[in-house]
């Protein structure tokens, strides 16, 4: 009997075994490949990461300066120029690689310091609460302004964007983990469990973390998305890395030459590249969690 898979509001209530768990897995992806919204999404991330990995390949690296000034999309350049002739498209392809960067190094970040604060909340009750206090106040905190201020007085870096962002990121994902990490805490196999060992990290690595797996793989597709606008915005408020391209610094230069308005090209790509990745890991997210639902599991 394949054992149920824990979903955003209910655990399994019997421990899943591997061959459960595998086919249970088997199940999810049948059910996710049935939506046609789930696959588009997948075949867009995985498209945008192809073009990060590839950017050196399909286009030059931006010069520091062109003859076209301010030129609208043509043949010689699809996405127009901006007002140091620079090519809009190499812009975008170069700043797919930092935003694509962003987002999985700063949500890998959140997710890891987040689900470990998570789980062992969950199974030290001790902690729990005095761990559920300082996430309440991380998560009442203005994070934008913070975020700013952060950034200002470290100075604008590839690096500095990544742990400001996964710094203001890990409270949602250790939210979200905890409520199912105390639910599978409180089940009887769990409680078997402590009668084999008296290791809490086997307890935890063997029962504990298989059972929120689906929930972190959810959180980690959410928060990359949430990364990529937060370094986005930060880039547009010129703390960003300026040595490096990435959309929020396209928009941020648009912003600077005035051209933002007189220049509709310079705005609309980086920003179509945005909601591209975002609308994605949505949708993605979204399609994933209905594909785990016990009504699709038991097709």
């Amino acid at each position: 009997m394949t054992a149920p898979i824990p979903s955003s509001e209910t655990l399994a209530p019997s421990e899943p075994t591997a061959a459960g768990s595998e086919r249970a897995s088997a199940h999810t992806w049948r059910a996710f490949r049935r939506d046609p919204l789930g696959m588009i999404s997948l075949g867009l991330l995985i498209l945008l990461v192809i073009i990060a990995l590839a950017a050196p390949l399909i286009a030059p690296y931006p010069a520091s300066y062109g003859p076209d000034v301010l030129r609208p999309p043509s043949g010689d350049h699809w996405f127009g120029t901006d007002a140091l002739g620079r090519d809009v498209f190499s812009e975008v392809i170069w700043g797919t690689q930092q935003s694509v960067l962003v987002a999985v190094a700063a949500s890998v970040i959140a997710i890891i310091f987040g689900t470990i604060i998570a789980v062992v909340g969950a199974y030290f009750r001790r902690l729990d609460s005095f761990i559920s206090v300082i996430v309440d106040m991380t998560l009442s905190l203005p994070v934008l302004p913070l975020m700013i201020l952060i950034a200002a007085l470290v100075g604008p870096s590839t690096s500095t964007i990544i742990f400001v962002v996964a710094a203001f990121s890990w409270p949602e994902v250790t939210r979200l983990v905890r409520s199912q990490a105390l639910t599978v805490v409180g089940l009887p196999y769990v409680d078997a469990s402590r009668l084999m060992t008296t290791s809490p990290l086997w307890i935890i690595t063997r029962h504990v973390l298989p059972a929120v797996t689906p929930v972190v793989v959810v959180s980690v597709v959410v928060t990359a998305s949430r990364a990529v606008l937060s370094a986005a915005g930060l880039a547009f408020l010129g703390l960003g890395d300026p040595t490096t391209w990435s959309w929020g610094r396209i928009l941020y230069e648009a912003q600077q030459a005035g051209a933002m308005v007189s220049a509709w090209w310079l705005t609309l790509f980086p920003s179509i590249a945005i909601l591209i990745l975002v609308l994605s890991a949505t949708l993605l997210s979204i399609s994933y969690n209905d594909a785990r639902n016990p009504r699709h599991l038991a097709r």
